[in-house]
């Protein structure tokens, strides 16, 4: 999926200002943000604050990236660091279960990750195949 033309294209013409690419990378993606922040266990607001972070940061970006394709993975690890920043500024929340991140092997980490992006990936064209199918058919 690294080469994936969609996404390069995606990343590509939202960089030049295409407002609808951009709207389809928000789409496609926005499941794979609220994901890792369910699994960092914010809470609604909090992962509210971090997608609104992790967006902006794209939109700042999003023309300097070095391989457009690997955006999935890019925004999969700026989530991640922007979860981590949320814990770390929020004492007051109670986040049970969660090992401190030098407890986190990097091998598993970028392996939980990778399968977040395949996720992801595979529901955005389900979606995809699913919206080009006649109605009777999408029944």
């Amino acid at each position: 999926m690294r080469d994936d033309p969609s996404v390069i294209a995606l990343v590509n013409h939202a960089a030049a200002g295409n407002r609808a690419a951009w709207e389809q990378i928000v789409e496609r993606y926005s499941p794979l943000v609220w994901s890792i922040c369910a699994r960092h266990r914010l809470n609604r607001e909090d992962a509210d604050d971090v997608g609104q972070s992790v967006w902006l940061l794209l939109v700042e970006k999003l023309g300097n990236l070095r391989d457009p394709a690997a955006l999935p993975g890019w925004l999969a690890t700026t989530t991640r660091h922007e979860c981590l920043r949320m814990l770390r500024a929020t004492p007051q929340h109670v986040h049970v279960g969660l090992p401190p991140d030098d407890q986190m092997p990097p091998d598993v980490d970028a392996a939980m990750i990778e399968e977040e992006v395949f996720v992801a990936e595979r529901n955005a064209a389900l979606r995809a195949a699913f919206a080009e199918l006649p109605p009777p058919g999408r029944a």
